[in-house]
């Protein structure tokens, strides 16, 4: 028989149970395995972590799982830190997650292993689904942090291969919390635009950590539903990525990418002034040959009788000769005018072509000052003319 004083309310033994639960367990760690992994539309995250064992409910509140790098999946092993709390009115009580860390580099392995053979079942991967590389992109995408090597490396290798090619910086984060999300809202800018003929999604190298972002579903499937040919150039060669396996075309690293997206302009010169060789060579073959024909046909028994058809015919072969060397003539200056007009096109986009005539490149914090608007008085100034560069420095 309990004493008066010992009988409690359920909210009096709920609150006690609360106090020392919260109490004793106010910063803890736990190791577990996701499962039931609901992500709310309000942005909380709610999920079961178990073992052989035991299950416990958990949260986390949407701004703390803003710095989780990864999308956790159920049956993920992961770490957590965080406080037990109770819930009075149903008399649970619950882990309420602080920070969230993946247990070991295999448990990632594990997850990328785990999309890739999802994805693939699915058939984002399959060959037909491919889009062709543009082989003369007037506009390329690019999808990377501006702020990165990679970003130097691959404007470096337009402008010497392909001038004349755009480059269109569609800025995002490529590391860390929120990354992939802001990756897919860079493709998707992009593909609003109708002038993109290609698009390059890129990195510089790092660990499986640092290029989670390009393994998490939602991007590989945003470059998957890409209306534009996505090249992708992630890490250095023997880093391997979801998106990788989904892209139009996988290069082993940005700059490479770069190489696949654009054409030589050497190679091109090259080609022109090869197509015009040939070309006048055929034309003189193909007339000597007609004219080999004509003779032939002139000497033949059915011209030399009677003297009128010889006549008549000598008259049609001399108009059919005016007019063949007329078209020739017409289709050669023809066709020299396009090869040179090519060619002075793509020479007068030679850089030191401009400097040389007296134009400059006015550099601050090694970028380009294209309009007046962008120039900061007070910053040091580069100035790079044809015979020399020079370095203007503010006084501070």
């Amino acid at each position: 028989m309990f004493d008066k004083e010992e009988i409690l309310s359920v909210s009096q033994i709920t609150n006690r149970i609360k106090q020392s639960l919260e109490g004793n367990f106010s910063r803890i760690g736990v190791i577990g395995e996701i499962s039931n992994f609901k992500a709310h539309i309000s942005g909380h995250w709610y999920f079961n972590l178990k073992d052989s064992g035991a299950v416990i409910s958990c949260t986390m509140w949407k701004g703390l799982n803003n710095y989780v790098f990864f999308t956790p999946q159920d049956g993920m092993k992961i770490i957590v830190n965080g406080r037990i709390t109770v819930y009075p009115p149903r008399g649970n009580y619950q882990l309420d997650v602080r920070s969230m860390k993946p247990a070991g580099v295999g448990e990632l392995q594990a997850a990328f292993e785990r999309l890739k053979q999802k994805l693939s079942a699915e058939g984002l991967f399959d060959e037909q689904f491919k889009k062709p590389i543009p082989t003369f992109p007037k506009k390329i995408g690019i999808v990377t942090a501006i702020d990165g090597a990679a970003f130097k490396d691959m404007i470096s290798v337009a402008k010497r291969r392909f001038p004349l090619v755009e480059l269109v910086i569609a800025p995002s984060r490529v590391q860390g919390s929120g990354a992939a999300e802001t990756i897919v809202e860079s493709l998707r800018q992009l593909n609003e635009r109708s002038d993109i003929d290609v698009i390059i999604v890129g990195r510089g190298g790092g660990s499986i950590e640092d290029l989670w972002s390009f393994n998490e579903e939602i991007v590989a499937r945003e470059i998957f539903n890409s209306r534009v040919p996505v090249i992708t150039g992630v890490g250095h060669e023997v880093d391997f990525t979801i998106a990788d396996f989904v892209a139009d075309l996988r290069a082993p690293t940005p700059s490479a990418a770069m190489e696949i997206a654009t054409p030589d302009k050497n190679e091109v010169l090259s080609f022109i002034r090869n197509f015009y060789n040939s070309a006048e060579q055929n034309l003189k073959e193909l007339i000597d040959a007609n004219r080999s024909r004509i003779k032939n046909i002139l000497s033949s028994y059915g011209f030399r009788l009677p003297m009128d058809l010889v006549r008549r015919g000598e008259q049609q072969v001399d108009n059919l000769n005016y007019r063949l060397f007329q078209n020739i003539d017409k289709k050669l200056v023809s066709t020299s005018n396009k090869l040179l007009l090519l060619i002075k096109g793509i020479e007068s986009h030679d850089i030191n072509r401009a400097l040389k005539k007296g134009f400059v490149l006015v550099k601050q914090d090694s970028r380009l000052i294209t309009r007046a608007a962008n120039f900061d008085s007070t910053k040091n100034t580069g100035l790079k003319f044809f015979d020399g560069e020079l370095e203007i420095r503010q006084n501070k």
